[in-house]
This record gives C-alpha cells, sequence and structure tokens, in this order.
C-alpha cells in the first residue's frame, strides 16, 4: 500500500495522458491530486509491488524489484488496457535498504520525457502526473518528494523473466510467459514454437526501438535488462539525455564509468539484452537452435530501421541501386559531425532548408560547423543525390520537417522548470510539455526552445540518482 504525501499538490498534468484514461483535467480536484500522490486508494484497487532480477551495468545483481513503484491497476482505453503505476508512493517488500520515495527533480524529468518522447513517436511509457510534497528526502543532498503515475499496457521488464530462470522455478518462469503472449501477443498462440516467436519479437521490438533513440538522438543512459520493456516500449527514465554536440562516443551518466550506455553502444547493448531475455527462455524454447535463430533477427532488423530513418531524415527516397552509395553518405556525414560536435537537432532541422541547387542558403547550417570547407564538401555529395532523384526542396523541406524535431528535451531546459519547481512556480513545467507536445511544428512564439544551449548547460550531470 502507498505511504501518504504530507500535503500534496499538483505539479503537472498531461491532458493527452488524461485523456487515455477519461479523466477531465478541469475535475482535478483535491480527491483526485490525493488519488495522484498516492494518499487515496482508488475504489476497486489492489495495488501491488512486482518482483524482479536483472543484469546491471553487465553484471548479474540478482533480486531487484518494484522498489519504490507500485501498480494501481488497469483502465480500459480505446486502444485496449493501460496499467497505472504510482513511481515515488513509499516503501515496498522490493525497496533495497531505500525510502520508496522519488524526488520532485527526477519526477519532472520522467514526467517531461515520457511525454515527450511519445509526441516524437517513439514507442514509450506514458506520464500522466506529477504530485509533489514538502516533505524531505535524502539523497546526494535533502530533495522535496514527489510521486508520478506512469502509464503503459504492461510494466513486465525482462528481468522479470531472468528473476524466473536464475530461481530455476520454470513454473512460474512459464505462467510468466503465458501472460505476456495470451494479453499482449495472442497472435503467437498457434505458432510452432510460442516462447521462440515471443523472443523473436520482442527482438525485433527493441532492435526498432533503439534505431529510434539512435535517429532522434536519445540516450537511456541505464539500459539494465530490469529497465527493458517486454513490449519494446522506452521503459524507466533516469540519467537520459539527448545529443546536443555530436559525440558518438558521450555518456549521459554521470554513473556510467565505463561508458557501456553511451550514444555508440546502444544498439550492442540492446543485443547483449536480448540475449539475456533469451537465456532466461531456453527452458521454455526447449533447444538452443530456436533460441539463436530467434535472435538473429535483431541486427537485420536494426540496419533496416536505422536505414529508413536516416532517408526520411535527409529527405531521400530509398533506392535500392544506391544503397551503398547512400551508406556512404550517411557515414561521411556523421564523421563531419563527429570531427565538428554540431548540434545533433539543430542539424537536421536546419538540414531541411538546404536547396537542391545552390548554397545560397546555407549559413545557418554552416554556422554549426568549425570545419566549414569540411561540411560543404559533404553538402556537395548531398545535392548530387538530392538532383539524382530529382528532389523538389519545398517537398522535401516539408517531409524533414515532419520528422526532424525542433524541439527535444534539453537537459538545460528540464533543469529551469525544476528550479522553477522547487520554488513552487510551476509554469515552466506546464510550458515546457506543451511545447513538447509539438516537437515538429514551428512555434515562432516558443523559438528559444529551440537554440544552442548555453554555456551552463555543458556542467549539467546526470547519475543514477537522477
Amino acid at each position: 500500500m502507498p505511504t501518504p504525501l504530507p500535503a500534496p499538490y499538483l505539479v503537472g498534468l498531461s491532458a493527452p495522458a488524461a485523456a487515455l484514461i477519461g479523466l477531465d483535467p478541469a475535475q482535478v480536484d483535491d480527491d483526485v491530486v490525493a488519488v495522484l500522490a498516492g494518499n487515496r486508494v482508488p475504489e476497486r484497487a489492489q495495488p501491488l509491488a512486482a518482483v524482479y532480477s536483472g543484469h546491471q551495468f553487465g553484471v548479474w545483481a540478482g533480486q531487484l524489484g518494484d522498489g519504490r513503484a507500485m501498480l494501481l491497476g488497469d483502465v480500459a482505453t480505446p486502444d485496449g488496457p493501460v496499467e497505472l503505476q504510482w513511481k515515488g508512493a513509499g516503501m515496498t517488500p522490493y525497496s533495497r535498504m531505500g525510502d520508496g520515495r522519488a524526488v520532485l527533480r527526477s519526477s519532472i524529468r520522467e514526467f517531461l520525457c515520457s511525454e515527450a518522447m511519445h509526441a516524437l513517436g517513439i514507442p514509450t511509457t506514458r506520464a500522466l502526473s506529477v504530485a509533489g510534497s514538502d516533505q524531505g528526502v535524502v539523497r546526494e543532498t535533502i530533495e522535496t518528494s514527489a510521486v508520478v503515475i506512469r502509464m503503459a499496457p504492461s510494466f513486465v521488464r525482462f528481468g522479470s523473466f531472468e528473476h524466473w530462470f536464475y530461481r530455476n522455478d520454470e513454473t512460474r518462469l512459464r505462467t510468466l510467459a503465458d501472460y505476456v503472449i495470451d494479453r499482449f501477443y495472442p497472435a503467437l498462440r498457434g505458432e510452432d514454437n510460442p516462447y521462440a516467436a515471443l523472443l523473436e519479437e520482442v527482438t525485433r521490438r527493441t532492435a526498432r526501438l533503439i534505431a529510434h533513440w539512435q535517429a532522434v538522438g536519445f540516450m537511456h543512459g541505464v539500459m539494465n535488462t530490469d529497465n527493458m520493456s517486454i513490449l519494446g516500449q522506452t521503459l524507466d527514465y533516469g540519467p537520459f539525455g539527448f545529443m546536443e554536440a555530436f559525440d558518438a562516443q558521450h555518456i549521459c551518466n554521470h554513473s556510467d564509468n565505463q561508458g557501456r550506455y553511451s550514444y555508440a553502444m546502444q544498439p550492442q547493448i540492446g543485443h547483449w539484452n536480448c540475449y539475456a531475455l533469451a537465456q532466461a527462455l531456453v527452458p521454455l524454447i526447449g533447444n538452443v537452435e530456436e533460441t539463436q535463430e530467434a535472435l538473429d533477427v535483431y541486427q537485420g532488423e536494426f540496419a533496416a530501421t536505422v536505414d529508413r530513418l536516416l532517408h526520411a531524415k535527409l529527405g531521400l527516397a530509398q533506392i535500392p541501386e544506391h544503397a551503398d552509395a547512400d551508406r556512404a553518405l550517411f557515414d561521411a556525414l556523421f564523421g563531419v559531425l563527429q570531427a565538428n560536435h554540431a548540434d545533433f537537432t539543430l542539424f537536421f532541422r536546419r538540414l531541411s532548408s538546404l536547396q537542391a541547387g545552390s548554397n545560397a542558403g546555407d549559413e545557418p547550417l554552416r554556422d554549426l560547423f568549425i570545419d566549414r570547407p569540411a561540411f560543404d564538401a559533404w553538402a556537395d555529395q548531398y545535392r548530387q543525390r538530392l538532383r539524382l532523384e530529382g528532389s523538389v526542396d519545398a517537398g522535401r523541406g516539408a517531409a524533414m520537417n515532419a520528422v526532424n524535431p525542433k524541439y527535444v528535451l534539453r537537459n538545460y531546459l528540464a533543469q529551469a522548470a525544476i528550479e522553477k519547481a522547487q520554488h513552487k512556480d510551476f509554469s515552466e513545467v506546464e510550458r515546457l510539455l506543451q511545447v513538447l507536445q509539438k516537437p515538429f511544428d514551428e512555434q515562432p512564439e516558443n523559438e528559444h526552445y529551440a537554440a544552442l544551449p548555453p554555456d551552463w548547460a555543458s556542467t549539467l550531470e546526470v547519475s543514477c540518482s537522477s
């Protein structure tokens, strides 16, 4: 059961997420806030905390579990049942010497990023609300506490399966797998080996998810197996970050001393995590050969998804006979971005204004590069490719702006909203949420949210406690 927060107040509410479950933001009163904060348990709800295990930074960590999360239950929506989960509502049997609480800082970050990722079209858990309290909790310093309500069809993780495998409990392992298949992948029940089919489908979804992360410059920060969704959704927002000055080796998590979860490593780690899930499913699949075949789809799925997304980001058609040349063009682009540490989001957004037949409008793009001749050389190759397919500037630019966001949740923007919220001013949380819900729109009145980050932003650090 949740532990009530003293004098809770509403920090933020996502209207689109509320609409999914039929909640009218205009009707959110003190009684509703009490539910959002975990101070009142809704009628018919039977809160539970789930056990799971996992590999953390590549090392088997044993039993983990919902240390500060509790499932209320699920709600019927037009798209199917959605589970609601308190995060930060107090201790559970799996709190592992913690207090079961979440801090306002991390809660705002998860709330904003969950909804931002959804607006970007990337599979993710959703966030309904943040409720705060002046109750202090101890992290590196004493911070105020908060509760997020997260939403997803399921919060089952890779580590949920690992838990029963490493306990040699095949009965419960099978029960869990059957539940996941019957509820979320019913079409797989008719396969010759439903458990192998489950692994293959989860592997495909994971590969596609991480391809989408790479394409938008998102870095998760803690890709432990207990933070990997069995549905292929982005799960557990902690020390995440969006790429700014491009560096493929960038590490967004200050706690990640070895760079295991750097931007460049995310695809490989996604594959590694699928192997960890596969290990747990071997007793059900029955043989290693079918298990390996299910895993083998990862690299092809990832490569195909990245190729499709990069073609869209550059406004290019996928032409089979130009596949090798296009890959060389992409590699050359990322080489120039790396050498110049050009801003990832701004580059792709501004690229939509490039003209196929003239370099007259290139200055906003060139300004992102120290070595401008290097950019010019790549731009010449790009223009040749555009002319090859007879690309029309206006149509291409509109299509590129529909897939290259202008607004992402940069850490400094989140920090500015957090600092105001810590002084009970939640206006920036609301304003930033509104901006991020329309990431591809121009929003001229919000132009400053799309600017290059200020110098002080480079000093921000987020860690596992974030």
